[in-house]
């Protein structure tokens, strides 16, 4: 497919829209600076569960429609790599096979490595062959730059139980910095996470047991969580 007719759309905070612009010269500060380009839909006997999400990794809400897209936003604010997030960033036209094709994807994320074009959808529908037709010149269109381009479906079910756990843990400021310290101190390495939670003495087990989860979502402490988690976990401290 030849990209080059590909125009990109955007939406600023402002409510400003750029139309129409050229995709291969669409910088990466205006794609980032996108708000939603579609606005939530609600309607009785809705399918999909929408909602926002606030975010740890920009600090602020994004805004899902659906409980796998909150997955993907779980994983994605769980990742060290990324860096920022961005919800159906834009709006991508091209002409393909004689006709003009629209398609908003569902998350464009910035990370350490470039940027991620994400579309969220269920296993099940992705043999669906106006989904795969989409999503294969999407896929061409995303990586005419360079860029990587991700079709996400359901993630092992124990990992994203345990990511969502630790999310309950992602807000810093509710943890006390000398107790958070203390434990980085700690010679954690190889301990279980249950007799981590007695590594201080002297301050309450429930608020070292809640540290211990805001190490583990920030990666300063880590451990299998392909399997559920649990006061057996050994945790780890990496270089």
């Amino acid at each position: 497919m030849d990209s080059s007719d590909t125009t990109v759309s955007v939406r600023r905070r402002n409510g400003e829209a750029v139309e129409s612009l050229d995709w291969a010269v669409a910088t990466i500060e205006l794609l980032r600076s996108a708000v939603p380009w579609r606005t939530f839909r609600w309607y009785k006997g809705q399918k999909h569960y929408s909602g926002t999400y606030w975010c740890a990794t920009v600090r602020d809400h994004v805004i899902y429609e659906s409980r796998l897209e909150l997955t993907r936003l779980l994983f994605a604010d769980f990742d060290p790599v990324v860096q920022d997030v961005r919800a159906q960033p834009f709006l991508l036209k091209a002409m393909v096979e004689g006709k003009v094709r629209r398609h908003v994807p569902d998350y464009l994320l910035i990370t350490e490595q470039g940027p991620v074009v994400v579309d969220v959808k269920p296993s099940r529908r992705l043999d669906q062959p106006e989904v795969a037709f989409v999503f294969e010149w999407t896929r061409q269109v995303v990586e005419s730059r360079g860029w990587q381009y991700e079709v996400w479906s359901e993630p092992p079910a124990a990992e994203l139980e345990n990511i969502r756990f630790l999310a309950g843990y992602r807000r810093d400021w509710l943890f006390s910095p000398e107790l958070l310290d203390e434990l980085r101190r700690a010679e954690l390495d190889g301990v279980s996470l249950g007799e981590a939670v007695h590594s201080v003495p002297g301050r309450p087990e429930p608020h070292v047991r809640a540290a211990l989860h805001h190490l583990l979502w920030n990666r300063d402490l880590h451990t299998d969580l392909t399997r559920p988690l649990s006061s057996q976990r050994v945790l780890r401290v990496l270089a």
